[in-house]
């Protein structure tokens, strides 16, 4: 039973991270209630997608990823796509942890004490700390998340508290615009994104195919419910226009927690956010980072012996840092034009294309096959192309 309570909380906290506080000023241009369907429609299409990375994964030994599992059922080419899309992503969300984590040490830590951080320390703690846990494996990151998930049910459950009396019903009626839905769609994709964690748990659970459907539903469930309020509270309080508002957000790039400090000039509700800010991030950072570890273990075939981990926790952890160091803002930028590809492509598409594969032309025999058949694959493939295709017609647009 713990390990299946761990397996929940581990896809629940991958899935929650930094990305949740960019939803509402997404999403929020759209209006409450075409945004409320885009979470539901993007949770289910993504729980889909989910499934069938299960069904492909179950047809392998454990610990396989994802580069063997292209290989075996696209061949070559799936191979090198899997290879250069996944590995981008990871170390593109790796190091947005590693950089977004040191301004919230810094800024709590200042709250709290009075002294100003040099920023370079900032992400010291999460590299010591909670990198550590990812060299040590997923036992150890299990553990260390159920803490952090702790605090950021906490934290977040106290800003439920303080910001419902402040929500205003006439605003969540003030917009209704349907087409704004399209800029924000790759974004909340994006936001349920834990297929990564998927390979890790089907050894951590030896295979037990009703307690990873179970893992998987109930997991990405959780962050659906606190998207869904979320929204609720933040569209509730924040305008969409005027100064702070959220289209104000969207062009400055300014987050919801940030708004919010802005405009309820609170100082407890601002360290309270920082506070969740940071736990959402830390989440986030220890299921993306143990995933990038399992990754590059896989794909460079590497075991896992005492120097074994020294030298994937190099691998992992360095090449974010050099960025970081260097300019973190270079790869935010490639994180907006790319990302959402990655996500789409790597935990959407792929899956798909793998379980076509592996259905009907290699045959593989199955412990687990997801419903729909040959119909909801192309459905699948069309809703990841059509997705792609939209993303890109932003980018020109936003660019022109």
């Amino acid at each position: 039973m713990h390990k299946l309570i761990g397996g929940i909380l581990l896809v629940a906290g991958t899935t929650i991270g930094a990305g949740m506080l960019a939803l509402p000023i997404s999403t929020g241009l759209a209006g409450f209630w075409p945004s409320m369907l885009l979470l539901v429609f993007c949770w289910g299409f993504m729980a889909f997608t989910a499934f069938l990375m299960l069904e492909v994964n179950l047809w392998m030994e454990d610990n396989t990823n994802l580069i063997t599992m292209a290989r075996r059922t696209l061949g070559r080419g799936g191979e090198i796509l899997s290879w250069a899309t996944y590995l981008f992503l990871l170390y593109a969300l790796t190091t947005a942890y590693i950089a977004g984590s040191g301004p919230l040490v810094i800024t709590i830590m200042h709250k709290l004490t009075g002294v100003v951080l040099p920023a370079y320390i900032g992400s010291i703690p999460l590299l010591l700390l909670f990198g550590f846990c990812v060299y040590r494996g997923t036992a150890s990151v299990d553990y260390v998340n159920r803490i952090l998930i702790v605090g950021l049910v906490i934290s977040f459950a106290v800003l439920v508290v303080l910001l419902t009396p402040h929500v205003d019903p006439a605003l969540l009626r003030q917009v209704v615009k349907w087409p704004a839905v399209g800029i924000a769609i790759s974004l909340v994709v994006t936001s349920f994104g834990y297929h990564i964690i998927i390979p890790t748990l089907i050894t951590y659970l030896k295979r037990d195919v009703k307690q990873l459907k179970l893992v998987i539903l109930v997991g990405s469930l959780i962050p659906l419910a606190v998207y869904l309020i979320w929204e609720l509270l933040i569209l509730g309080i924040i305008p969409v226009e005027g100064l702070h508002g959220l289209a104000h957000g969207y062009e400055e790039g300014i987050d919801a927690a940030q708004l919010l400090s802005k405009r309820m000039d609170g100082h407890a509700i601002g360290m309270i956010a920082q506070l969740f800010s940071f736990f959402a991030v830390v989440t986030s950072f220890l299921g993306v980072s143990l995933s990038l570890s399992d990754f590059l273990s896989d794909g460079l075939k590497i075991k896992k012996t005492r120097a074994g981990r020294t030298v994937l926790y190099a691998l992992t952890f360095l090449p974010p840092v050099v960025f970081t160091l260097a300019d973190p803002r270079i790869f935010f930028t490639a994180l907006e034009y790319a990302g959402a590809f990655g996500v789409v492509v790597l935990l959407a598409l792929l899956p798909a294309l793998m379980t076509w594969r592996g259905r009907y032309h290699h045959r593989f025999p199955s412990t687990f096959k997801v419903p729909g058949g040959k119909l909801s694959l192309i459905a699948a493939i069309m809703i990841s192309v059509c997705i792609i295709g939209l993303e890109i017609f932003n980018q020109l647009e936003w660019g022109s």
